[in-house]
């Protein structure tokens, strides 16, 4: 049945103190934070950095030199009067770059079939910006049996299938490094976040297995010289307020978040295309796992929709220091532009990666279909033969 209306207004108004209050306390606390990044905006890199030099998990350091008359935001020159302007600017400057990103989706072990049985498909897209439009589409998949899915907790087995794919998707990405290794036009997209705090509510050895892959991505990226670029489109990090709070002895943050501080300084927005200063992360927590590679995320935030708050930009620090950082910033910009606010390389390798419903029927019947080959002792829950008779 739909929501009752009437119901929800009416839990909404016997709640509405509690959501007054919080709304209160978090307009305040956003205030301290703005007026922190106002001083912080007006102290020198330098000095910003010799504050926190011996305190390891303070949130950010800043990497590029901001002076005492800088702003945190770093304007874009280019303007356009018309979409058509701005996708010409965009094919001058990805004419000739592959750009590259994979994702994936998955069928996930379920009751309905007495063998345990589960598959991981990665899609990914290479677009390489020749006139004739040639790209490269394509896909993997893997099939997961009950030994690699055992487990003594049910809710393991899912896990076990996220974690594949994850495993899937970083090695896809390895290999366009491979590929394209000490090329100076290609640049693959990881969808989310190179530091995997997310991995924290996880087991330990599950969460190895993640921090391990994140590793060995850094790793490749810089032996082969390719750059790669984590974009999270909406944002919870709170690195810079972490670092706000250190400089400035402010109380915890809450709901406080960087993209919500950053997007608007003095009353003035974040304008399209403007990004901040690119920053080494130094999140407490999953950072500490990463051992060598744990000081070897640069990240900014960079306006991708006027309406929106900033994207997050991560990287291995190696770009920043090849002196390439603004290069791909600028490709982002472009990806973006033509994805109308969403990098188009992205958006299209989850479209080519779905498993659709009708391929999820497709395989479960291959799978009756070849354990009825194999005279294997295949049963069917009654719902799912009458979904397949059905359908």
């Amino acid at each position: 049945m739909p929501i009752k209306p009437s119901q929800i207004i009416k839990q909404l108004q016997d709640k509405r103190e509690d959501f007054s209050n919080f709304d209160q306390e978090t307009f305040q606390i956003l205030e301290l934070y703005r007026s922190a990044l106002k001083t912080a905006m007006a102290t020198p890199s330098a000095a910003i950095i010799q504050q926190l030099q011996d305190i390891r998990e303070c949130g950010a350091i800043p990497l590029e030199p901001i002076t005492q008359d800088q702003s945190w935001i770093l304007p874009f020159q280019t303007d356009w009067r018309s979409r058509e302007e701005s996708l010409a600017w965009v094919r001058k400057l990805l004419l000739g770059i592959s750009t590259f990103a994979v994702d994936g989706s998955q069928i996930y072990p379920g009751r309905d079939l007495s063998i345990p049985i589960a598959l991981v498909q990665i899609g990914w897209f290479e677009n390489l910006h020749v006139p004739d439009g040639e790209y490269v589409k394509d896909i993997a998949a893997e099939v997961m049996t009950p030994t690699e899915l055992r487990s003594e907790r049910g809710d393991m087995a899912d896990r076990k299938v996220n974690l594949r794919r994850f495993e899937m998707e970083v090695n896809r990405i390895i290999q366009y490094f491979e590929d394209n290794q000490k090329s100076d036009t290609a640049l693959a997209f990881f969808d989310g976040s190179l530091v995997a705090s997310f991995a924290e509510a996880f087991d330990e050895k599950t969460r190895q297995v993640y921090v391990n892959a994140i590793c060995k991505l850094l790793e490749a990226s810089q032996y082969f010289r390719v750059p790669v670029v984590g974009y999270i489109d909406t944002t919870s990090a709170r690195d810079l307020t972490a670092m706000l709070r250190q400089l400035h002895h402010l109380p915890e943050p809450g709901a406080i978040q960087d993209a919500q501080l950053l997007n608007k300084i003095d009353h003035r927005e974040m304008a399209w295309g403007e990004r901040t200063p690119i920053f080494c992360c130094r999140r407490s927590g999953i950072l500490n796992e990463y051992t060598e590679s744990s000081g070897a995320i640069a990240f900014t935030y960079l306006k991708t929709n006027r309406d929106s708050l900033p994207a997050r930009l991560e990287m291995p620090i190696w770009m920043y220091e090849a002196g390439i950082a603004d290069r791909i910033i600028d490709w982002v910009r472009g990806e973006v532009i033509i994805g109308s606010g969403y990098p188009y390389v992205l958006e299209t390798a989850d479209q080519v990666a779905v498993v659709q419903g009708k391929d999820r029927q497709a395989f479960y019947k291959l799978f009756q279909d070849w354990a009825q080959a194999e005279e294997l002792k295949l049963r069917l829950s009654r719902k799912m033969v009458s979904k397949m008779r059905r359908r």
